[in-house]
């Protein structure tokens, strides 16, 4: 029986182009309007990007004061790279800086390279980022005009397949632990290739056990929810 005040954790599907924060409102407004309250308490476990897409975690209620311990569960994506070119954000979100060669980079030379990003690196996250600087969010002195660099973290990476390779577009699958930048790891393969790369597109296809394919779209929460509801109501 589901009590999404008492808490409940919902997987959701990140549209392309929608903040995480515009999932968890709209997931909010139906809740609140379902249930004839003025707010209900909603919360996610892991931002993505606006221009990611895949799983997003949302705790209600009570079940809020988990979203740490969600946080913290192994994340897998698919993510797909052009080499040869590098951005300020390391994705689409802003426009080709400069180019590099590529043409000596081969396949062999590919899985040379992604081995060594496996385990526990340190990775600088991207200034474009949510990451705060002295109490100011990274993203902002970007946009101010600062070009200073993140200080490096320590992310864990448990696994990078490369699941298809056509020279300067290559797709990798990434198994890893929290605070990982698949944008920062982009970037970093490009420079180890002695050229330069950035993110094309990015999906969070599982958090701990909860897969892609057990996500609801925002557009449809809202039959999704009348129907758990009647069948809750049906027990």
């Amino acid at each position: 029986m589901m009590d999404f005040q008492a808490g409940e954790i919902l997987p959701l599907y990140k549209p392309y182009g929608w903040t995480s924060f515009q999932v968890v409102s709209k997931i909010r407004y139906l809740l609140s309007r379902h249930h004839g309250v003025k707010r209900f308490k909603v919360g996610h476990a892991g931002t993505l990007d606006p221009l990611a897409t895949g799983v997003l975690l949302l705790c209600t209620g009570k079940a809020t004061k988990r979203i740490e311990e969600l946080q913290s569960h192994t994340k897998e994506y698919i993510a797909d790279i052009m080499l040869g070119a590098t951005t300020p954000s390391f994705d689409l979100e802003h426009p080709i800086d400069a180019t590099y060669p590529y043409e000596h980079i081969t396949r062999e030379m590919l899985m040379t390279t992604l081995e060594k990003f496996t385990g526990t690196i340190e990775q600088c996250p991207p200034l474009y980022s949510a990451c705060k600087v002295e109490g100011k969010r990274a993203y902002k002195l970007a946009r101010d005009g600062s070009d200073m660099q993140l200080s490096p973290k320590k992310v864990q990476i448990d696994k990078i397949e490369l699941l298809a390779c056509d020279i300067p577009k290559i797709t990798i699958r990434v198994v890893c632990g929290k605070g990982t930048y698949i944008r920062s790891l982009a970037r970093d393969i490009g420079m180890a290739l002695n050229s330069g790369a950035h993110l094309t597109a990015l999906e969070r296809t599982r958090i701990g056990e909860t897969r892609i394919e057990q996500c609801i779209k925002p557009d449809d929460f809202q039959t999704w929810l009348e129907t758990a509801t009647k069948n809750t109501n049906n027990l």
